[in-house]
């Protein structure tokens, strides 16, 4: 049987899986729970983000369900999860994720990205489908870090004011590579770190039911780190008794002593793995033949929108006109 959307006939496999999910954004599997879970089945209500889910039945093996989403205007597309976990590696799921990352390039996405345990038996089956090692990631739990005490808080709201400071500090921290990937905050929704009347970091804050996860941005000379982290606990606004979860990508690795320091959880490492799709080349087709931007009266209809892969298309030329390559994954080896 070919790969096809997911409908209302899938509705007891989505019920046999709601537990059975290998979560692929760490994100939303941290803040919002598991993906096939009550609360993530609400992101098919989000006008503003495109979420799409897939079946493939291969033979006599069991169905394989996959997801990806996309935020209208982001050059990034998401896989959500493949189900069931436990019997992901089979005949059916390389087909599955290149129906997927087509999906996600109608949408106008230029790349796809994953995060998976890199001991993962799926890790394998995404670098064959086209993926490629970016960075690698470990995700801190926070929850039960003692906050500092001490009266002083070093760690601010972030304001619209303060963007280009922390754009400034973006482009210190961020390896050319993932550039194009882990693009610069587009508005500051976070908590800024001022030492010597500078922005030396800078802590996205995501929040959702089960959690908050930070993404931090802390530059290397930045004073006392391990006592930094601990204020940033305190100082976080709106806990309301939430776990709360770090990100550490590798670019960030020099601040995992202290974390074990203050006796912080890690988790396992992830590789972050990014696809690159023609999404460039389809909105040049289409921007020349702007009929067939249009929807048929037959079609069915969908949510869409091609300006993510447009927005894409100038930033790699901004690139080029640099005389800046356009950045190479790694090369990961057998």
């Amino acid at each position: 049987m070919p790969v096809r959307p997911l409908d209302l006939l899938d509705l007891p496999t989505v019920y046999r899986y709601r537990h059975a999910s290998l979560a692929l954004d760490i994100t939303r599997a941290l803040t919002r729970g598991d993906p096939l879970g009550p609360i993530g089945l609400l992101a098919y209500l989000n006008p503003t983000r495109h979420v799409y889910t897939a079946v493939s039945k291969h033979d006599d093996q069991a169905p394989l369900m996959g997801s990806v989403t996309h935020r209208e205007n982001d050059t990034s597309a998401r896989l959500s999860f493949l189900a069931p976990r436990d019997d992901l590696v089979t005949d059916g799921l390389p087909a599955l994720l290149d129906h997927l990352a087509e999906q996600a390039g109608k949408w106008g996405a230029v790349h796809v990205q994953a995060e998976v345990d890199e001991l993962s038996p799926v890790f394998k089956t995404l670098r064959r489908a086209g993926f490629a090692v970016y960075a690698w990631q470990r995700v801190w739990d926070l929850s039960t870090l003692s906050s500092d005490e001490s009266s002083s808080t070093f760690w601010m709201r972030a304001r619209q004011r303060d963007l280009l400071a922390v754009h400034n500090l973006y482009y210190q921290i961020m390896p050319a590579l993932l550039q194009p990937v882990q693009a610069s905050p587009k508005r500051v929704s976070g908590m800024v770190l001022r030492e010597a009347d500078e922005v030396r970091g800078y802590v996205e804050l995501i929040y959702g039911p089960y959690g908050i996860l930070l993404n931090p941005l802390i530059h290397p000379n930045v004073e006392k780190a391990a006592e930094r982290l601990s204020n940033l606990v305190r100082a976080l606004p709106d806990r309301r008794g939430r776990p709360i979860y770090l990100c550490m990508r590798s670019y960030q690795t020099w601040l995992e002593p202290a974390l074990e320091d203050l006796g912080a959880l890690s988790g396992p490492r992830q590789a972050v793995m990014v696809k690159y799709l023609a999404a460039a080349q389809r909105a040049e087709k289409l921007a020349a033949n702007p009929e067939a931007a249009w929807a048929k009266p037959a079609a069915p209809m969908a949510h869409t929108s091609n300006r993510g892969g447009l927005q894409a298309k100038q930033e790699l030329n901004l690139l080029r006109e640099s005389g800046r390559p356009v950045p190479e994954p790694i090369v990961w080896k057998e």
